[in-house]
């Protein structure tokens, strides 16, 4: 305890120069935080928003991924006849994607009066693209039911119970929306896959294909596939792959993987910058306990000679190192989680990537491993300066001090 308040005395010696040093390991210590929380955040973060809803296979199109391309499954019915048919399937949630376009019966606050929505064709008993925030959900057989998700609605200026006209093409000679279909608004939702600010719909899955036109008649974009319990996803993804060769079959821990070599970038930066800032930590600390034993070699030769030992003296300055460590790194865990946010926002306005996704995720281990890896880079830096504290010549010393 002795060496821990002889290192904060040590330090309140020379506040200003304490203070910048602190300031240097907390940049340091929030480069690291982050650094460490993009490595692993990533993997982590797009599986937790592929499984939300539970759904631990994806089929899409041969040689896609999942709303990756605007390719469509053909014979979309008798593909989910033989998916209900597996055994080891709990439930399986056909999805088709296409563009629209809506206009509101009575636009509100200035409402756009075409505005071009990413539709959605579902069946809500079996679901996983969208949570209902306000008014109800879909039900079978709802053919005049929408919903709408928070930009759509801001957009064309809807509210639960408006009138809204859609329509799943343009006339390009006329300018003018085709085949328009008047829909009621159900409930405003969040859609779990979309880009920040996509306005986007939902409705039932026929007729979003009666919408979009002949050519989506019979075909959907994805299909998300629940195992049944106590089935092993990867089995069934293997399953499906034989039952199924026509289509892409995924398990999310494929998704994963493929994930894991797109975002390759990502996780080279953190590794290169995360180095980058224990390198900096150690030649602050290092710096300064050095510049700090260079001025107080007087004493420390002084407690030598009256029986201080050289452990004692080197654990002193170690204290010294780790005590800087401490309290930079505390700063550092503020001015990481702070920046986390700010530059997740920057990242997750990328176009194409889902809002829910987050670049940078706190995780107590990962934080732990990079806490104590802090720590004892810290009290490393302190090794030197603490050798040349242990190997000062009392004699010479003292005589050098006295003159």
């Amino acid at each position: 305890m002795t060496g821990w308040r002889l290192a904060l005395r040590g330090l309140r010696r020379r506040p200003l120069r304490s203070a910048l040093s602190l300031a240097g390991i907390a940049v340091a210590s929030a480069m690291l935080l982050d650094m460490v929380m993009l490595s692993g955040g990533l993997d982590r973060s797009f599986e937790q928003l592929l499984l939300v809803r539970g759904y631990q296979v994806r089929i899409t199109p041969k040689g896609t991924l999942p709303f990756d391309a605007e390719a469509t499954i053909g014979r979309g019915s008798a593909l989910m006849a033989a998916l209900r048919a597996e055994p080891m399937v709990a439930s399986a949630a056909p999805v088709l994607g296409a563009a629209l376009h809506a206009r509101a019966g009575v636009p509100r606050g200035g409402g756009d009066p075409l505005v071009t929505v990413v539709g959605y064709g579902v069946e809500p008993a079996a679901q996983a693209i969208y949570e209902v925030e306000r008014g109800t959900d879909l039900a079978p057989g709802d053919s005049l039911g929408l919903l709408v998700s928070a930009p759509a609605a801001g957009r064309l200026g809807l509210a639960v119970g408006d009138t809204v006209a859609v329509a799943g093409r343009l006339d390009a000679q006329l300018a003018a929306a085709a085949a328009e279909r008047r829909f009621v608004v159900r409930g405003l939702a969040r859609f779990l896959y979309d880009s920040r600010g996509q306005p986007s719909v939902a409705t039932l899955l026929p007729v979003m294909q009666s919408l979009a036109g002949p050519a989506y008649a019979d075909r959907l974009s994805l299909v998300l596939v629940r195992a049944a319990p106590g089935a092993d996803p990867e089995r069934l993804t293997g399953r499906l792959r034989a039952l199924v060769p026509s289509v892409e079959t995924n398990s999310v821990a494929d998704l994963v993987v493929q994930f894991r070599q797109r975002m390759l970038y990502f996780r080279q930066l953190s590794y290169i910058l995360g180095t980058v800032s224990l390198v900096v930590t150690v030649l602050l600390i290092a710096t300064l306990l050095t510049i700090t034993v260079s001025e107080r070699l007087g004493e420390i030769a002084t407690l030598r000679a009256i029986g201080v030992g050289r452990r004692t003296v080197v654990l002193q300055v170690l204290a010294e190192g780790a005590v800087l460590t401490v309290l930079g790194g505390a700063l550092g865990v503020a001015l990481g989680l702070a920046t986390a946010r700010y530059l997740d926002a920057i990242l997750t306005g990328f176009p194409g990537l889902p809002a829910a996704f987050s670049f940078f995720v706190p995780r107590a281990g990962a934080l732990l491993q990079a806490g104590a890896v802090l720590l004892v880079t810290g009290m490393l830096a302190g090794l030197y300066p603490a050798w040349l504290a242990a190997r000062a010549p009392i004699a010479a010393t003292l005589r050098a001090e006295a003159t």
